[in-house]
């Protein structure tokens, strides 16, 4: 079977720890090269650790090489943008971490290099892939818990205090704060469930008065039909990741919504109906399923994709409006 060979941009945690080892599950795709943008080793040991064949010592240099078809981006949020345009221009097809850049106008500057190039570009929410999210919609769609009017969203963990001074998470250069790291994901889940974007924003933030950065935030946002819904996130609470639903006549509550990998690929969707509850098991593997679903797509020479720019603008639309409230202390409108 064709694989779409990937070279990966940088050594970063997220890289060895989650996406490299999804990579050598997936039946369509094979990492054959990484580059790291201050010095040989780091990519030599990486390489070696995981079989990959090429290392660099530039991400220039990687995207020379024309026997790569993909990157995978795994950089500080605010390198985003110029190594996804220069990828771009490389005719190389592109995965980038999340958030894909710290504003939709970065968002809308990579999206006309991808276009005009021609290369395929997804935003690394893994967490889309798993089909306990699919199976929340037929749920809903089958009316089961009636007329939705509001959900809730959470993601957070607690950033040990050791290593926050020298974590890119709470750097407001690189693009850090909770809110882009963790509160993303809250964010593109209620886009996804309520399959609508908000009318309005209206969010508060803990900022840390050292680092600049929001260590938790709280957020209220308004849909078309009445539909409400919050999210929150905190680098400053135990490891919490959730959503929940509620209709008129029930509610469903997906306790593992963002990193079910935490638990072997087992997703959990508990619904409750007139006081009765049951609940579903789903297992799958959402980081191969991510490459899998783009790897195909570029195997197949398509021009799109599950999760395409207009999602990751939408989405950066709202974390746009997220921060500008947090600035402000108003409620934003996005128009």
């Amino acid at each position: 079977m064709k694989k779409v060979r990937w070279g990966v941009l940088s050594t970063a945690g997220i890289a060895q720890k989650e996406q490299i080892p999804a990579f050598l599950r997936s039946s369509n795709a094979v990492v054959t090269a990484i580059a790291t943008g201050s010095g040989i080793e780091k990519a030599l040991e990486v390489a070696k650790r995981f079989g990959i064949d090429k290392t660099y010592d530039s991400y220039e240099k990687l995207l020379d090489d024309p026997d790569i078809d993909a990157v995978y981006i795994p950089l500080p949020n605010h390198l985003h943008k110029k190594w996804v345009i220069e990828a771009a221009k490389k005719g190389k097809h592109i995965l980038c971490e999340k958030p894909a850049a710290i504003s939709a106008d970065e968002v809308r500057e990579m999206e006309q290099a991808c276009k005009e190039n021609g290369v395929l570009f997804m935003e690394a929410f893994m967490y889309y892939f798993h089909p306990q999210h699919a199976r929340v919609k037929e749920i809903i769609d089958a009316s089961e818990i009636g007329d939705v009017s509001y959900m809730q969203a959470g993601f957070s963990f607690y950033l040990d205090e050791s290593r926050r001074a020298n974590s890119i998470k709470m750097s407001d250069e690189t693009g850090g704060g909770s809110i882009y790291d963790v509160g993303c994901y809250a964010i593109h889940s209620l886009r996804n469930i309520l399959r609508a974007e908000p009318e309005t924003v209206h969010v508060h933030a803990v900022m840390d008065p050292e680092f600049n950065i929001d260590t938790d935030a709280v957020g209220y946002l308004t849909f078309p039909n009445g539909v409400r819904a919050t999210f929150d996130c905190s680098f400053n609470l135990a490891m919490r990741n959730e959503y929940k639903v509620f209709g008129t006549k029930g509610t469903i509550t997906v306790p593992r919504a963002y990193r079910p990998d935490n638990n072997g690929g087992d997703g959990l969707i508990i619904v409750e109906t007139n006081g009765v509850s049951r609940t579903e098991t789903l297992n799958d593997d959402q980081y191969r399923g991510q490459i899998e679903h783009l790897s195909q797509a570029i195997l197949e020479g398509k021009n799109h994709i599950a999760h395409d720019f207009v999602n990751t603008l939408n989405n950066m639309r709202v974390i746009d409006a997220c921060m500008e409230s947090i600035e402000t202390g108003n409620q934003v409108k996005l128009s």
